[in-house]
């Protein structure tokens, strides 16, 4: 079925949406430009975190960057742009690889608590896909001031190096470029990789650095002498290669990459990739700039599917849940988008949709607007629980590929349903038009009048501040600052993302996953 947008470009209302959706998109690229002019600011003669990046992937590739706003404003003015990371895939040597980068140009490459967290979804996601890890590590290790929430909790520091011991055990090349300092627990990332390059009198890898080691012995000592290329390359063995110079050392990075064995990949059934049959710019007038405007997912999957095509599944049936087949540039996905509130037959014909999918091995693709389950006596009694829970039972025991997007509202346990961050898919990404929290500011508002009200408390003074807290805390920009996905994008990157994300998934291993479970009838 070819999908054709039901609102006109020439309407008022489609000229409305995209003013709207333009402003938002203008504000993130103004963002994201703001957030990586850090990373291309040189330190100390070395090279920008972002050169490093251009150099080692292969010319002309794409590079898909991760969580390019973590961290922002989360620390109030001093906060770390990018986290002080940057994290991304890209092709090295014809291999997709995952590339962890310290950037030397926030606070020397510190670890703040959220750049613990983007290191380790970055080394999450090498490991669901098979990716090899390159560390280009220039560090100060952690930040001290908020050592206690960096250091001795499960998924704090020491879980970085956990993970390069179990992805290397299982065959995921661990592969470290010493450019500037490894001090203290950072010095366990070349370490505990199973090869590394440190490059002459700029790299250094010491547990104590030279002010560390003066507090504590008297000892003065140059970093270079500590903790140096000829140090550990000629008498310590702590690295593997001497490099001159950065190029030097990128450039023997990239051979060690071409040398690794190819990864076994899926057979995702594959056709030719087809155009869509509009103006991908036209997608802005899709997006209604109020979330209780209606959204029928139609209009915006004929602007992200090959063809614009789209061959429905129970169309009669669950109207609430749009599920069906398409094609993302050659690749067959089964698509969950919701077109309005969840009942009991959009969850059974969503948890049936799922479960065929999974049996057949194509990727699952949610788009999110949903402002959950619908609620009531008549809709408790015919059991929405149990049927809302047969599809989050299915969400989770895919064993498929999934990737979410978030296009408006992302609510409640329709979160769940349509596999939210909880849910692990492979992706997760954001649009500038999202909006997620547990439930809508307007109702989270009523609710805690009604538990109030007889105490004596006016209305407004019960309202008005938590109206103003669940605006903040549901902002796009709030939620990937912290990490709940893994960037937000204009959606007119959508299509790109989603290509790159199935290529990658290509390499995910679902083989030792039980799904035997049980349904509550």
């Amino acid at each position: 079925m070819i999908l054709e947008p039901l609102i006109s470009s020439s309407s008022k209302e489609f000229k409305r949406n995209q003013k709207a959706m333009l402003n938002k998109v203008a504000k993130l690229q103004q963002t994201k430009k703001e957030i990586k002019l850090f990373t291309e600011r040189a330190v100390r003669k070395k090279k920008s975190v972002r050169k490093r990046i251009e150099l080692l992937k292969d010319s002309q590739t794409e590079f898909l960057e991760l969580s390019c706003l973590a961290g922002h404003q989360v620390y109030g003015e001093k906060s770390p742009a990018g986290a002080g990371l940057v994290t991304g895939v890209a092709q090295v040597s014809q291999r997709e690889c995952m590339i962890i980068a310290n950037n030397p140009a926030v606070k020397g490459g510190s670890y703040y608590p959220l750049t613990v967290k983007k290191h380790l979804r970055a080394q999450e996601i090498a490991t669901e896909n098979n990716l090899p890890c390159l560390y280009l590590v220039d560090s100060g290790g952690a930040f001290l001031p908020l050592q206690s929430e960096i250091f001795p909790d499960r998924d704090h520091f020491g879980r970085i190096f956990y993970n390069q011991a179990r992805m290397s055990a299982k065959g995921i090349s661990q592969i470290s470029l010493v450019l500037g300092n490894c001090t203290a627990g950072g010095a366990y990332v070349p370490a505990m990789s199973d090869e590394n390059i440190i490059v002459k009198k700029q790299g250094a890898v010491f547990l104590g650095g030279p002010p560390l080691v003066e507090a504590a012995t008297g000892e003065k000592v140059s970093a270079e002498d500590l903790g140096g290329g000829d140090l550990h390359c000629k008498v310590s063995g702590v690295c593997d290669h001497l490099a001159f110079s950065e190029e030097e050392a990128i450039n023997k990075a990239r051979l060690i990459v071409s040398r690794l064995k190819a990864p076994l990949k899926k057979d995702f059934l594959q056709t030719k990739s087809r155009k869509i049959l509009y103006p991908k710019e036209n997608l802005y007038g899709m997006i209604p700039p109020d979330l209780k405007t209606p959204l029928d997912m139609r209009n915006i999957l004929a602007f992200i599917v090959d063809g614009s095509e789209f061959e429905e599944f129970k169309a009669e049936y669950g109207k609430t849940l749009l599920t069906g087949w398409a094609y993302i540039c050659g690749t067959l996905v089964g698509i969950l988008a919701n077109n309005g509130v969840l009942f009991s037959e959009s969850a059974l014909k969503g948890t049936h949709f799922i479960d065929l999918c999974s049996s057949r091995g194509i990727p699952l693709i949610f788009f999110q607007n949903i402002t959950g389950f619908m609620v009531g006596q008549a809709y408790e009694k015919e059991g929405i629980a149990k049927h809302g829970a047969k599809m989050v039972t299915a969400v989770s025991l895919a064993q498929v590929p999934k990737f979410t997007v978030l296009v408006g509202g992302s609510f409640g346990a329709g979160n769940y349903a349509l596999c939210g961050r909880s849910y692990q898919p492979q992706f997760l990404w954001s649009w500038p038009s999202a909006r997620i929290s547990v439930m809508g500011g307007t109702q989270a508002a009523q609710v805690l009048w009604t538990l109030k009200k007889d105490t004596g408390v006016e209305e407004e003074e019960i309202k008005k501040p938590i109206l103003e807290k669940y605006e903040k805390e549901s902002s796009p920009y709030y939620a990937s600052a912290r990490l709940w996905d893994d960037g937000l994008i204009d959606p007119l990157e959508t299509r790109k993302v989603l290509a790159m994300g199935l290529s990658l998934a290509s390499g995910a291993d679902f083989t030792d996953r039980n799904t035997k479970t049980i349904y509550r009838m």
